[in-house]
């Protein structure tokens, strides 16, 4: 019987056996979105690699259940999360959806009013851990892209990557409040994107935000029309993938910790000691090299 990609990958970690490229590249024949297997329709979360520009493209894909954040998908992306990890080859990541009217509408609730109270508790703490994973682990930047409806947990992935896109007709909403349930989970991530006021609001109200409220209030970077999304997005991610893979992933990591210093100074210190390692990089010393003697830099990755 065949392994799916999800029980090799569990296999090769449990095992400690290392994600060597004839793994990874047995894995992505069996996940990727270009691989017929992934185009089925019975994964729930597809993956396409572009080796060519470093970039990995998920697509969350239960689209008649509107991408619902259940523990399986969730399972998934954890997975294919770690995968990326450990593969320099990858320099961004873009989370999409396979729904042409919906991102993600957050928890399934069926699953939630069926579920224990430790079964709750154990899907929340794995939400909150991909989530987390997005900013404290992985080294590749993540984009995410966005067209339609997006609520609850659904927002809140939105709001834990490192950037987003979303089309004109889309909007965010954190409306667990009309079913009697504080988003709660999702305001972690919220409050550390928008103005706390903000924030409260759509809380409170369950009121949406339009794609244009969303760009003022910093939940996402850019609107576009849902003809242009797919193609700015891309065109994003490739400007990115083209810098210094060392200088991202070392700046990423130090951009969200010192978020969390206890004061100014100490913010200020830690950054400073960042620029100095960053300074004595190869990457960097090739970047200063290369903008003297008007030429393309050559990134090593170190």
């Amino acid at each position: 019987m065949a392994l799916s990609a999800r029980c090799l990958i569990r296999l090769c970690r449990r095992s400690k056996i290392r994600f060597d490229g004839t793994c990874r590249a047995a894995i992505r024949t069996m996940s990727t979105g270009r691989s017929a297997a992934a185009s089925n329709g019975d994964d729930i979360l597809l993956r396409s690699d572009d080796t060519n520009h470093g970039i990995t493209t998920l697509t969350l894909n239960r689209p008649k259940q509107y991408n619902t954040l259940t523990t399986a998908l969730l399972d998934e992306l954890l997975l294919q999360l770690q995968d990326i990890r450990g593969d320099a080859s990858v320099r961004v990541v873009i989370i999409n959806s396979s729904n042409p009217k919906c991102f993600s509408s957050g928890h399934d609730l069926k699953e939630l009013l069926m579920s224990t109270t430790q079964e709750k508790q154990e899907l929340f703490k794995k939400c909150s851990s991909v989530m987390m994973y997005l900013t404290q682990r992985l080294p590749q930047i993540v984009i995410a892209q966005v067209h339609g409806v997006c609520t609850a947990a659904g927002t809140q992935l939105v709001a834990s990557c490192d950037l987003a896109i979303c089309s004109h007709d889309s909007k965010f909403g954190v409306n667990g409040i009309d079913v009697g349930l504080f988003c709660t989970t999702p305001s972690v991530a919220l409050s550390r994107n928008v103005h706390r006021k903000h924030a409260m609001h759509m809380l409170l109200t369950g009121d949406f935000l339009s794609s244009e409220k969303a760009l003022d209030y910093s939940l996402v970077n850019q609107v576009v029309s849902k003809e242009e999304l797919e193609d700015s997005t891309r065109a994003y991610a490739e400007r990115i993938a083209s810098k210094s893979p060392y200088a991202i992933q070392l700046g990423k990591q130090a951009f969200y910790k010192q978020l969390e210093l206890h004061s100014l100074g100490d913010a200020y210190a830690f950054a400073g000691d960042v620029m100095c390692t960053n300074m004595d990089s190869h990457d960097a010393q090739e970047g200063i090299q290369a903008f003297l003697e008007k030429r393309k830099p050559e990134w090593k990755g170190t």
